[in-house]
């Protein structure tokens, strides 16, 4: 594998006209390739975020993740964006649906690019992945673990999200899933639902459940890390690219 790569800050067009950083990575081969957007989880556009992309183009896909926080200032910190958009309860589902669309239009408009895009999202941006995958015309999506799919958010919980399970008839591309047994967020209930769902109404998806493993276990830097579900999800992720994302 050749991992060599550029990666950096771009500025991406958003929902309404709006102007957004983002951080793109891409190989440097003239390859065709495909685009995938990487949407960042409640916490915001952060360290993990970016090696998510960048672990991307070294697998050879041009990436990128759209700050969905932008909106909340030129030169502030990622972490007071962060917290000012959680303060509203998180990014609306329009502004989102279209803040990827840009990603993907700015992905495609790359040299080499061959008009493939998938995204990929965890914890709120899993939701937002399904969300996207539904509104939008896409190839593939993967939901790691995406909160309030087909429950709605508890009343204590600082969020504007509802469910969107409504929207799972229109789902354009094939979706892969991938949870914990021990999380709450969504439990193994709700995923259990969602699959019926996809299933009744004929969706391609696949979905797989690690045992011992809660929210966020893709996540090097928290103790919710667990290594093993961790590598059996990007090696999956990498494989459901690999058939849908080629050229």
């Amino acid at each position: 594998m050749n991992d060599a790569m550029w990666a950096g800050t771009v500025t991406v067009g958003g929902y309404g006209g709006a102007e957004l950083e983002g951080y793109l990575a891409r190989p440097l081969g003239d390859a065709p390739r495909g685009g995938v957007v990487v949407i960042h989880h409640m916490p915001g556009y952060d360290p993990g975020t970016k090696e998510f992309v960048r672990t991307f183009a070294a697998h050879g896909y041009a990436a990128i993740a759209p700050n969905l926080y932008s909106r909340e200032g030129a030169g502030v910190s990622p972490d007071d964006q962060a917290a000012a958009a959680r303060a509203k309860g998180g990014v609306p589902d329009e502004q989102l649906v279209g803040d990827v669309a840009g990603a993907a239009a700015h992905l495609n408009a790359l040299e080499h690019a061959n008009g493939r895009i998938g995204v990929i999202g965890h914890c709120s941006g899993g939701r937002h992945a399904f969300l996207a995958a539904c509104d939008l015309d896409l190839d593939a999506a993967v939901d790691c673990y995406g909160a309030f799919v087909v429950n709605d958010p508890p009343a204590d919980q600082p969020t504007t999200a509802r469910s969107v399970l409504a929207k799972a008839p229109n789902l354009s591309c094939p979706l892969l899933g991938l949870f914990g047994e021990e999380d709450r967020f969504p439990a193994p209930d709700e995923v259990a639902a969602l699959d019926e769902e996809l299933t009744r109404l004929g969706k391609e998806h696949e979905f797989h459940t690690y045992a011992g493993a809660g929210h966020a276990f893709f996540a090097v830097e928290r103790p919710a890390f667990r290594p093993a579900a961790a590598k059996d999800g990007w090696e999956r992720i990498f494989a459901f690219f690999g058939r849908h994302l080629a050229a």
